[in-house]
């Protein structure tokens, strides 16, 4: 079964979308485990989110979903490859970068009071 290219993109847009989510949430939860000393749930969300940075650094800052889904349009606008609002997804990487070492900030300096 081939898929049209309207369709492939749709499914790589829905699936980045997905992804993007899944590492959102494992971005906020960093915090809230935080506050109820669950630094073995830190841990495993910081090292999550950090293993997708290094995905982002060793593919040029980009995901790459994003080089896939530019196989099947021309459009390059910010949000062209996920379902996003324009603004979040120009500023995704601002905003949830500085959550992402907020939350890591907050949890070590937890870490080193013992509270």
């Amino acid at each position: 079964m081939v898929l049209s290219p309207v369709t492939a993109l749709r499914a790589i847009r829905l699936l980045h979308t997905v992804v993007w989510a899944f590492f959102v949430a494992a971005i906020l939860a960093i915090p809230v485990a935080v506050l109820y000393r669950r630094f073995d749930l830190f841990a495993l969300f910081a090292c999550i989110v950090l293993l997708e940075v290094i995905v982002l650094a060793v593919n040029e800052l980009r995901c790459p979903l994003t080089g896939v889904a530019a196989r099947y349009t021309e459009d390059r606008r910010a949000n062209f490859d996920i379902y996003l609002p324009l603004w979040v997804a120009h500023y995704n990487k601002q905003l949830f970068g500085t959550l992402y070492l907020l939350g890591v900030a907050f949890g070590l300096w937890r870490l080193s009071v013992g509270r």
